[in-house]
């Protein structure tokens, strides 16, 4: 009897998605799996929507943003009874693989439908592909879909400073990222910005309007006629909030400077992938298919070149990627987003120590 192999995507969508589809299919394919997809994430599973895949259903969504297979929200696979009914389809539909392609979220609903406690006897071979424009996975150099969202908000970015440049004007940017400022960081280098704030820094929203407001005099001390602030939307104050309290600190200082917001929001998530997205999702998604066939269970596929994550070890189909046990994943993205792993903390304080760097 033929392998079955079933692949999902799920959480917020992500550019490269499709690719990472893509090569699960054509991989799976070539290893002597029958792949099926599953519509709508968690909830297709519940609701049993899966579809055939092959080679010709793929075979162009390289190049196509979002996702081909849909995601949703599914509350009832918070619960275990939701678990057991997906555990079920799967077994009905003799699908003993499961590769899911996602976030936090989705990598932890992956971990929960193969736990001990729950699964009983039932022998589901589980590997994660790590998708999110928030780079908020641990033990992965990048995520799916992190590489084309900053070259959208670059764009963008660089869109922006023109106009500011013509009026005079300085720009407050909001970028998305939930409570990882990497995006932020990130884009505020590519894009040439005087000021990014973030909230893994840890300060206080006075302390923000402070640093912003005194790097809005320096530049116009220095005959600057724009000025781009990239803020990560972690950050504990609006935009439109961080706007009204910059405006009244440089009314006391009688700073005749015209700001703006402008709040990127869900474009920074669509598109095309870039070259970069496209190449690591596909790579992903060979490394996982490959150590599912191998025999690895509960296991991510991570994007580590040159460093191997702690527990981790090398793909044996790609020297670039590593398999980590998905528990191992959940506990260092766990200590990212609380600033405890070494990475976050790295990532805090290079920043700290060239706010000045970057209004030179």
């Amino acid at each position: 009897m033929r392998k079955r192999l079933a692949v999902l995507t799920s959480g917020g969508d992500a550019p490269g998605m499709n690719a990472a589809v893509r090569a699960v299919v054509l991989v799976g394919t070539e290893l002597g799996f029958d792949v099926v997809g599953v519509r709508s994430g968690y909830q297709g599973l519940l609701d049993a929507d899966f579809v055939d895949l092959g080679p010709a259903d793929v075979i162009d969504q390289i190049r196509q943003g979002g996702t081909m297979l849909g995601s949703a929200r599914c509350p009832a696979f918070l619960t275990r009874a939701g678990r057991d009914a997906a555990r079920r389809r799967l077994a009905d539909a003799r699908l003993d693989h499961l590769v899911v392609i996602g976030g936090n979220g989705s990598l932890t609903g992956a971990r929960a439908l193969t736990a001990p406690e729950e699964r009983g006897e039932q022998q589901l071979a589980v590997a994660g592909i790590p998708a999110s424009i928030d780079n908020d996975i641990g033990h992965t150099r990048l995520a799916i879909g992190v590489d084309t969202a900053m070259n959208t908000i670059v764009e963008a970015c660089d869109k922006i400073a023109d106009t500011a440049a013509a009026h005079d004007r300085a720009f407050i940017v909001e970028v998305m990222g939930r409570d990882c400022g990497y995006l932020a960081m990130a884009t505020s280098v590519a894009a040439g910005a005087d000021v990014v704030l973030f909230r893994e820094a840890g300060k206080t929203v006075e302390t923000l309007v402070g640093e912003v407001t005194d790097a809005l005099a320096d530049l116009r001390r220095k005959g600057r006629r724009r000025a781009l602030i990239i803020k990560a939307e972690g950050v504990q104050v609006s935009a439109e909030g961080l706007k009204a309290k910059v405006d009244a600190a440089l009314a006391e200082r009688a700073l005749a400077v015209e700001t703006r917001v402008t709040v990127l929001g869900h474009i920074v998530r669509g598109g095309r992938p870039s070259a970069t997205d496209r190449l690591v999702a596909t790579r992903l998604g060979h490394a996982a298919v490959r150590a599912l066939a191998d025999g690895h269970r509960g296991v991510m596929a991570s994007w580590s070149p040159g460093r191997l994550p702690e527990g981790a070890s090398w793909s044996a189909a790609d020297p670039r990627c590593a398999l980590v046990d998905l528990d191992e994943v959940l506990a260092e993205t766990a200590r990212l987003i609380d600033v405890e792993s070494p990475e976050a903390r790295w990532r805090a304080q290079v920043f700290d120590q060239m706010g000045h760097v970057l209004r030179l």
